[in-house]
């Protein structure tokens, strides 16, 4: 079991979890076999069903890999608010011709019998999201050899995943694909999720933690990973770079679009789940975003029969197309060539800093040459505006986070 952040690959990329089928064990094998950190998305399903699916990888890959949880979530859906939105989607069950989804689901995601695998069958890592688990939990994973990382979308959120006892926290910028993961849902608070971009939110963790920071949100190419770890991350997380690749398992649907003009721009919504995520613009989103309660998962449960239905018709206007804001930067090629892409590109933007450095530097502005350089080669969430892990697969209709979330 590793016993460093950096031991647990050749390259500092790790690919994010992707719920709902995005992320898979041909995926996260593809990636730990090309040098990255791959990782399983447990986040719905059965424990058995993780399992399943963590055999499977080992018997593709003998490099460590990751498995993502999500946490247990309170009971706070107001169920009026919820029947409300029932009736609002009574006619995207007609289009489609199905029934709305049975809300009254368990909200733990069965948290306490994946832990139970876990403990008992360690896996290299285990990350989580949507909150931050107890001290007891992560001594346990850190007692049978687990390195643990817990998603931060604030400074304090990190605070708190280091005062628990994790090893390292994924850092997740607004320009994330997918879920936000958020500790709590504050709807009054966050509207739909008025969060941070990844270079303001990591400058303000890094100087609010001392354990090591993986960067997440606006990353889809070499020079951009160049950019959070020169800003001080340890590691960089790409989710919707890895969901265009054949060994991703989103729904062809959702990997058109990535591209598709038809689709100019994403923007945070709970109109897919109740919770802020970040996906393309389509018909579902414009016509019911703005009706959506704060209800995860009771929302994502009762739209998830519309959402297979519109898969299986073949019509992206009713899918969650989840993607962070680079998702234009997609490229379509294998999961391994990907992570050679992406090293290659982080090599050449290293250079490119360390000859501009070296240049300033005997001006004596070597501060402002390191900042040019930066700008020079597009990276950063300013420099480009773009990017995004956590997106997750349009073809189970079930996709999520994490990008960014790890």
């Amino acid at each position: 079991m590793p016993s460093a952040l950096t031991d647990l690959c050749r390259y500092p990329i790790v690919q994010a979890p992707m719920a709902g089928g995005g992320s898979g064990p041909e995926l996260a094998a593809a990636v730990c076999g090309a040098g990255g950190l791959g990782f399983l998305a447990a986040g719905y399903k059965t424990a058995d069903g993780m399992y399943q699916e963590i055999k499977q990888l080992r018997s593709l890959t003998d490099r460590p890999f990751g498995v993502n949880l999500f946490m247990p979530q309170p009971s706070l859906a107001d169920h009026s608010a919820v029947e409300a939105y029932r009736e609002q989607l009574a006619g995207e069950a007609t289009w489609y011709e199905t029934e709305l989804g049975d809300t009254d689901e368990p909200t733990d995601d069965g948290y306490e019998a994946k832990l139970a695998i876990l403990r008992e069958d360690p896996v290299p890592v285990v990350s989580f999201t949507f909150g931050c688990p107890s001290r007891a939990v992560l001594d346990a994973f850190a007692r049978v050899g687990t390195y643990t990382v817990v998603t931060a979308t604030t400074a304090a959120e990190a605070q708190a995943a280091q005062w628990s006892g994790a090893d390292a926290v994924c850092v997740q910028g607004v320009e994330a694909g997918g879920h936000q993961g958020t500790h709590r849902d504050d709807p009054h608070a966050d509207g739909t999720g008025a969060g941070l971009g990844l270079l303001a939110l990591l400058g303000q963790v890094r100087e609010a933690v001392q354990i090591p920071v993986i960067a997440a949100g606006g990353l889809m190419r070499g020079s951009q990973i160049a950019a959070v770890l020169a800003a001080g991350a340890t590691m960089a997380q790409l989710g919707t770079a890895f969901l265009a690749t054949p060994e991703s398992g989103a729904n062809p649907l959702h990997k058109q679009a990535l591209t598709n003009p038809l689709f100019t721009h994403t923007e945070l919504t709970r109109a897919f789940s109740g919770r802020p995520a970040r996906g393309l613009v389509n018909r579902f989103m414009r016509e019911h975003g703005p009706y959506a309660p704060a209800a995860y998962p009771a929302v994502h449960y009762l739209t998830s029969t519309v959402r297979k239905a519109a898969a299986k018709a073949g019509d992206a206007q009713g899918l969650n197309l989840w993607a962070g804001q680079g998702h234009r930067l997609a490229r379509e090629m294998p999961a391994a060539r990907l992570v050679e892409v992406l090293v290659a590109e982080l090599d050449a933007a290293r250079a490119a800093l360390s000859r501009n450095g070296t240049t300033e530097a005997g001006t004596g502005t070597g501060t402002m040459g390191f900042g040019a350089a930066i700008g020079a080669t597009g990276t950063g969430s300013a420099g480009t505006g773009t990017g995004s892990p956590g997106t997750g697969s349009a073809g189970t209709g079930d996709s999520s986070a994490s990008g960014g979330a790890v």
